[in-house]
């Protein structure tokens, strides 16, 4: 069963607030998807949800050139971006699946772009740009502990509705 959530984010505050509450909810092992255009926010959203696993220096930034950065938190934080990648094969030799199986958590920008590179079960959250800094998360997931992700998102946040 797939569970989804759409909230429209009215500014960077709103934004942030989500990444924090998100980031509170999530487990070892867990993956999200963050998929977007390019200024839709993603590593903006990584940083909130950063701290939200209780990254104090909130010292996040994009990994396009390294194509993984590792922070220390509550739980480690796999941030991994995709973008540069010419396929899902260089991916998955970024030895990806290692950090699937580790006890962090993995925040993958644009996993549109390496889908069977990623667990069956997963977050996936996609971004629009709906304002200059407004934007519309939704949130779909996959297996029953990404579901309750949802259901505490959809608790926090109970004027939004399910994604559709």
């Amino acid at each position: 069963m797939l569970e989804s959530f759409c909230i429209d984010l009215e500014g960077l505050p709103a934004t942030e607030d989500f990444g924090r509450r998100l980031g509170a909810l999530l487990f070892p092992r867990a993956v999200v998807g963050l998929i977007g255009p390019l200024g839709a926010g993603k590593t903006h959203l990584v940083r909130a949800i950063a701290e939200g696993l209780g990254l104090r220096n909130g010292a996040v930034s994009s990994p396009t050139f390294v194509l993984i950065q590792e922070y220390e938190a509550r739980l480690p934080i796999y941030h991994f971006d995709a973008y540069r990648l010419r396929s899902e094969g260089e991916f998955f030799d970024l030895g990806a699946h290692e950090y699937f199986d580790g006890d962090g958590v993995c925040l993958v920008e644009w996993a549109d772009r390496v889908p069977g590179c990623l667990p069956r079960e997963r977050l996936s959250v996609r971004l629009e740009i709906t304002g200059e800094t407004s934007r519309r998360a939704i949130v779909e997931a996959v297996g029953p502990r990404y579901e309750a992700i949802v259901r505490g998102l959809r608790e926090a946040h109970p004027a939004e509705g399910a994604a559709g």
